[in-house]
Order: structure tokens, then C-alpha cells, then sequence
């Protein structure tokens, strides 16, 4: 019994088959976990292809200055004209006045505007201005309506013609009344140049310190359905920056207290933003960007031109009422 016993128990039987286990990870510290990581990252990175280059963010400090760069030929530019003043300054008017027009007319291009009438009707307004009075002004542009009828009327202005009127008579509106209110102060019977220059300074200076407060504090959006980029602490900042420019320009100028400096810079600080988000309106709502190409990335004559568009009517009547 014994040796049966100890053959059954010592008896080699087969091993039954065991499926072999997968190779474990050999944990040899942390170093080796990370060098295995580093490993499938890399064998991760290989199979997605390599990184691409990351874009360099423009900060605001460097569009700020590209903004200035821009507007100093411009200033140079008016200052230039307006020291000259006379025909000069109402033929730069002109020339201003259609590169505006023609802006305007491709912004709007889908409501066939009646490009002729408007040219025509701005450049007579300026000429009205500059050889006649306000009232000169006013005939001409009541003498628009029949120019604007005889053009609607032909055969192929007729379709939509109602809208194409209205538009062109918003361009005449918008475009050359401000200039023919330039044309009247800078023909001021003593300061006008002066005091243009003081509007055109106090509105740059608003525009470029709105801009560069909004970017360092801006946090609270005025109005986004419009302009999304502009904001509560660079319209307060482009105010008050605006106002002491003004102010600061008029120092130089005994003719001009400091009190009446103070109230003109002030109004035209709190209008500039207006004549912006007017134009911001009318691109939001034509679905376009800029309303042209003449300052490259800047946009074209009337994005740059926008908030004058509105103030130099604000401070020739400020400037008659508080100067004269």
C-alpha cells in the first residue's frame, strides 16, 4: 500500500497550459516611470506630427502705437491745410469729402446709391460754406432733393429706388454737413484755424486714450451689439485724457480761457465716441469690418474720420457761442 501510495503521489503527471501573463512594467523608482512616460509621449507626439508654432500675441502697448503712427501724418496733414486755410483748405475738404462718399458707397453698394447727386451736392455745400453762409448751406442741400429725383427717375435707378434715395441722402447728411461746419470754422474771422486744430487734437487724443485705457482696464462693455471691443473705463479714460488735451492746447492760447477750453474739450471728449459707434452701427449692420483699405490694417478715410465727423459740428457751435 505504501508503494502505491508514494507512486500516486510522486507520479509526474502534465502540467495543465496556462496562458502566459503580459510583461509588467518594470517600476524601477520614479525616475523609471517618468522615462517610461517620457517614452509614450514621445512615441504619441511622433504619431501626431509635430507641434505648430504657437502665435505671438500683439499686445496693446504695440497696437496703441501703430494707432499714433496713423494719427500723426494725419494730424500733420490738417494742420497743413487748415494753416492755409482758404481755397486750399475747402478744396482738401472736396478731395476729403469724395474719398468719404466713395467709402460709403461700397459699404453700401447693395442699395445702389446715386453716386453722382452726392458728389456733387457735398462738394457745393463746401463751396457754400466757404463763398456764402449757413443759409447758402441749406439751399444746397434742399437743392439735392430735385438733383436726387432726376437720377432716381431714370429707368435703371426706378427698382428700389426709395432706398437708394435714402441712402444717399444719409451720405449727403452724415458726410458733408461736417464738412461744411469745418469749412465755417476754420473761416472764423480770427482763431479759426486755432481752434479746428484744438477740436482735431482734442478728438485724436480721445480716440487713442479711450483705446489704450480700454485695453489696460476695460472689463465692462458699453455697447457689444455694436462695438464689442469698446468699454466703460476707456470711454471714462478716453473723456478726461480728451479734455485736459484740449485744455492743455488751449494754454497756449490767451485768446481762449481755461474755463472755455475746459467746457469745448469736454464736449467734444463726450461726442467723439458717438460719431464711432454711429459708424460701428452701419458696418455691424452691412456685416463689413472696415469701410476701406487707405491705412491698411486702420481701415479706410471714415474709420478714421468717424468721431470728426461729429465733433468739428460741436465745436464750431461751442466756439461761436463761448469764443465770439
Amino acid at each position: 500500500m505504501s508503494d502505491f501510495f508514494e507512486e500516486e503521489m510522486f507520479e509526474e503527471r502534465p502540467e495543465p497550459e496556462v496562458e502566459p501573463e503580459p510583461p509588467r512594467r518594470r517600476r524601477g523608482g520614479r525616475g523609471g516611470a517618468k522615462k517610461g512616460r517620457g517614452r509614450d509621449k514621445g512615441r504619441r507626439r511622433e504619431a501626431k506630427g509635430p507641434k505648430p508654432p504657437r502665435k505671438k500675441r500683439v499686445g496693446g502697448g504695440g497696437e496703441t502705437m501703430r494707432r499714433i503712427l496713423v494719427a500723426v501724418p494725419a494730424i500733420i496733414f490738417a494742420i497743413a491745410i487748415t494753416v492755409a486755410g482758404s481755397w486750399v483748405f475747402a478744396l482738401a475738404m472736396i478731395a476729403i469729402g469724395i474719398l468719404c462718399l466713395r467709402e460709403y458707397f461700397e459699404l453700401t453698394a447693395t442699395a445702389r446709391p446715386l453716386a453722382i447727386p452726392a458728389y456733387a451736392a457735398v462738394a457745393a455745400m463746401v463751396v457754400a460754406a466757404h463763398v456764402g453762409t449757413s443759409y447758402s448751406v441749406l439751399l444746397v442741400f434742399a437743392a439735392s432733393f430735385p438733383l436726387l429725383f432726376a437720377f432716381g427717375a431714370d429707368a435703371k435707378h426706378r427698382d428700389g429706388v426709395t432706398v437708394s434715395m435714402g441712402v444717399t441722402l444719409l451720405g449727403i447728411v452724415w458726410i458733408g454737413i461736417p464738412l461744411a461746419h469745418a469749412v465755417f470754422l476754420r473761416d472764423l474771422p480770427s482763431h479759426g484755424a486755432a481752434l479746428l486744430i484744438d477740436v482735431l487734437v482734442g478728438t485724436f487724443v480721445t480716440d487713442t486714450a479711450a483705446y489704450a485705457t480700454g485695453r489696460m482696464f476695460g472689463s465692462h462693455k458699453i455697447a457689444p451689439n455694436l462695438s464689442p471691443n469698446k468699454t466703460i473705463e476707456g470711454l471714462v479714460g478716453g473723456f478726461v485724457i480728451g479734455t485736459m488735451g484740449f485744455w492743455f492746447a488751449g494754454l497756449y492760447q490767451n485768446w481762449l480761457s481755461g474755463t472755455d477750453a475746459l467746457i469745448i474739450g469736454a464736449a467734444v471728449a463726450a461726442v467723439a465716441p458717438v460719431g464711432d459707434l454711429f459708424e460701428s452701427m452701419l458696418k455691424r449692420d452691412l456685416g463689413k469690418k472696415d469701410t476701406g483699405t487707405l491705412f491698411g490694417p486702420h481701415g479706410g478715410v471714415l474709420d478714421r474720420l468717424d468721431a470728426v465727423l461729429f465733433t468739428v459740428v460741436v465745436g464750431y457751435y461751442l466756439a461761436v457761442a463761448l469764443v465770439y
